[in-house]
């Protein structure tokens, strides 16, 4: 009789428990979500390692030795970029768990029909991506890590800095992976709060997603939106007037650049949708067409979700990418209409760096673009079902996908230029408005005209082309395996 339990207590028996306990990593979404924590943590490791290192070489450089101001602009530059980095993780991360949820309305509901509680659902989902968040950050991490290590013994024989102390690991270093899976979780619970509108009744039904009255009448959620955008607002302006007196003006124009677009973010919902409609009418009116379009109109919720990241890593790109070429064109009316060839080389430096550094942001809202459209594409499959038994072809399902992508990356692309030329002309006035355009010192800049550089733009349009591509693929193979039997039997 003893041996009975100790069979049921034996490590092979504990396996398949542990793998029951897990098996929803296996589900779609959980791998594009652990790969957007372990590049966001990858991301922060490197760049405070980058940080140690540009100190430590200051520290023993003779002329400069412990500069206080450096020291600091190197800090800021790194929690900017770390604090972006993890803001876009968080939101692709959200919106994921978000479309996660809506895909298990039926399983929810369900539970919630043999007496589970909704909010016993949404602890579970939390948790789950605590998990998602640890293993992100610790894959991330060690990543990170490495790359820092390697690059450091690489700048030490190139430029010759065997006198430059480095520690390949520092304390510092574990800061990034630690918020990485505290932002992961925090996104996760922000993304399950579906799972409190999820009734037993749902149980008959697949999942569903918030029709376009329902998304209106959240009142609560638009009105904390719209009080954020014009807090954001107001704080842009003063930090625009501010500037015509004190390049200290960017810094209340920063936050109300933060809030702000945290309030478009959060009415993206409202916004998107009429933004898609926009664009969808250069599509033509084909059935496909017609039908990618109309996806948006019926789901604006899920529209936003899909959306809304790649918005977000254009605005940024596009936003510094205005607001350097803004210095520089300020900084050469400053020198008479023509800069040195080594301060205009140091200055092209500088932002290709600061585009490489944003660029990171926009790969983890491509990650997220792909993640969701695959999501879409799954949780539709009875609709694609149908539309096969109606006679819709292969090719035209094929071709309603792309336009989708296409859709959404075209859209998303141009209202992320649009917002990230106003921002980056906020920026540039609010830290311009104050300095002297002319030789003499004497006249100030005034109005900044925003300086829009072509070569970002020509890139951020070859990118968002691929992005369209890479995109589709995934979806379009899941949407022409679907057989019409199959998928009305759901």
């Amino acid at each position: 009789m003893s041996a009975v339990p100790a069979t049921l207590d034996s490590p092979a028996m504990r396996m398949p428990r542990v793998s029951a306990r897990l098996g929803w990593l296996r589900e779609r979404g959980m791998g594009a979500s652990i790969l957007v924590a372990a590049i966001s943590t990858a991301f922060g490791v490197v760049l405070i390692a980058t940080t140690d290192f540009l100190a430590a070489m200051l520290r023993a450089d003779p002329y400069i030795g412990d500069s206080g101001t450096l020291a600091f602009v190197l800090g800021f530059l790194t929690l900017l970029l770390v604090g972006v980095a993890v803001y876009v993780a968080g939101i692709v991360t959200a919106n994921t768990f978000a479309t996660v949820v809506a895909g298990r309305s039926r399983q929810i509901a369900l539970l919630r029909l043999i007496g589970a509680s909704a909010r016993s659902q949404r602890a579970r989902v939390a948790s789950q991506g605590l998990i998602v968040g640890v293993l992100g950050a610790a894959i991330g991490g060690l990543l990170g890590v490495v790359v820092s290590a390697a690059g450091a013994q690489i700048a030490i024989v190139r430029f010759d800095l065997a006198d430059v102390p480095v520690a390949p690991v520092a304390l510092t270093m574990l800061l990034p992976a630690a918020i990485v899976a505290l932002t992961t979780w925090l996104a996760a619970w922000i993304g399950s709060r579906r799972v409190l509108e999820v009734t037993p009744l749902q149980a008959i039904s697949g999942s569903v997603a918030l029709a376009p009255d329902e998304v209106a009448a959240r009142r609560g959620r638009h009105v904390v939106a719209g009080i954020l955008f014009a807090l954001g607002a107001v704080a842009l302006a003063v930090g625009i007037l501010l500037g015509l007196v004190t390049p200290l003006g960017v810094v209340v124009a920063f936050f109300g650049g933060v809030l702000s677009f945290t309030g478009i973010t959060m009415a993206a919902a409202l916004i998107m949708p009429p933004a898609l409609r926009l664009v969808g009418r250069a599509f033509g009116r084909s059935a496909p067409a017609r039908l990618a379009v109309q996806n948006a109109e019926r789901h604006p919720e899920r529209s936003a979700r899909t959306t809304i990241g790649i918005v977000i890593g254009v605005t940024l790109v596009t936003m510094f990418a205005v607001a350097i070429e803004s210095v520089k064109a300020v900084m050469t009316a400053n020198a008479g209409g023509r800069l040195e060839p080594e301060l205009s080389s140091i200055l092209d430096t500088f932002a290709a760096i600061m585009m490489g550094l944003v660029a990171i942001s926009a790969v983890i809202a491509g990650v997220g673009l792909v993640n969701l459209l695959t999501l879409g594409i799954i949780q539709r499959t009875r609709e694609l079902g149908l539309l096969r038994a109606l006679g819709v072809s292969i090719s035209q399902i094929r071709r309603m996908v792309l336009l989708e992508a296409v859709h959404v990356t075209v859209t998303a692309t141009l209202l992320g230029v649009l917002l990230g030329i106003a921002y980056g002309w906020a920026g540039a006035q609010s830290l311009l408005g104050s300095v002297p355009t002319n030789p003499d010192g004497i006249a100030r800049a005034g109005v900044v005209w925003p300086a829009v550089p072509l070569g970002p733009l020509l890139v951020i349009a070859a990118a968002t082309a691929l992005l369209t591509v890479i995109a589709s693929l995934a979806p379009t193979r899941l949407a022409t395996r679907v057989a019409p039997v199959a998928a009305l039997s759901e």
